[in-house]
């Protein structure tokens, strides 16, 4: 069982994973806020690669993105900082990139050493599951999880394809469109959920747009975790990383809070 799997394994609990950015605003930030959101009741960490192409991110990721790219933040320096962190902290640490980084780096360069930097798994948006035998085979010989995603517009195909190949969990986006914080949720969500549910077996993660302790608690009602990317990076922003730790236990207690 993977470490990634087995934070699923704990009954009635509902995980918590927010996204950063690595080097933004910088690559201490990065070292520093990572311990304080495992601290806070996070149960595993996403941390995205800086990439000059985002699509699936919207303005507040892509900011953040291009901000740390201009700080000299490569593949290599987010494997290194990966490093110290799996040192720091005892939850699992995914990387959220895009497949082009990934190909550049070398399938098999990047997944070993991704397992020697302590990272449990991957998540590429732009890597589809019929595009993705190559690289499933690599982190399976890794240990690593590949974590794949669904859209409210996924097909019954293309869902029962991702429930047959993911591993450590399901990623399911809330909306069509980019990450981003939003006013409300899709009233269409929880249907979309159990149409994934009818399917596959994995853990059921919701991203995109969630931004609030009491969407996050309507999500957990419905999933199995919630993803928090573009708040958390906000709120770095604007208030520093004190406002970080209060928001994400405001998110640990709605989520224990969800029946």
């Amino acid at each position: 069982m993977s470490r990634i799997t087995s934070v699923f394994k704990q009954s009635g609990h509902k995980a918590l994973i927010p996204y950063v950015t690595v080097g933004y605003p910088s690559i201490e930030d990065t070292l520093e806020v990572v311990p304080l959101l495992a601290s806070s009741g996070c149960d595993i960490v996403e941390l995205g690669i800086p990439f000059s192409d985002p699509l699936a991110d919207g303005v507040t990721i892509q900011k953040a993105s291009f901000s740390a790219l201009n700080n000299g933040v490569t593949p290599k320096l987010c494997l290194e900082v990966a490093k110290k962190l799996s040192r720091k902290v005892n939850i699992p640490l995914v990387f959220m990139t895009y497949f082009n980084p990934v190909l550049s780096y070398g399938l098999e360069k990047f997944c070993s050493a991704c397992a020697s930097s302590g990272v449990d798994g991957l998540i590429i948006p732009d890597l589809s599951p019929d595009e993705g035998l190559e690289l499933e085979a690599v982190t399976q010989k890794h240990s690593l999880d590949l974590i794949y995603l669904l859209a409210p517009t996924s097909s019954e195909e293309r869902i029962r394809l991702v429930a047959e190949r993911a591993r450590g969990f399901i990623y399911l986006v809330s909306v069509t469109g980019v990450t981003g914080t939003r006013g409300n949720l899709p009233s269409e969500l929880g249907t979309f959920v159990a149409r994934v549910r009818k399917v596959a077996k994995q853990p059921l993660c919701v991203g995109f747009g969630i931004s609030t302790p009491e969407q996050a608690r309507h999500v957990a009602q419905i999933a199995d975790g919630v993803i928090v990317g573009s708040r958390i990076i906000q709120l770095i922003e604007a208030e520093g990383l004190a406002s970080v730790g209060n928001f994400v236990s405001q998110l640990r207690r709605a989520l224990d809070k969800a029946d």
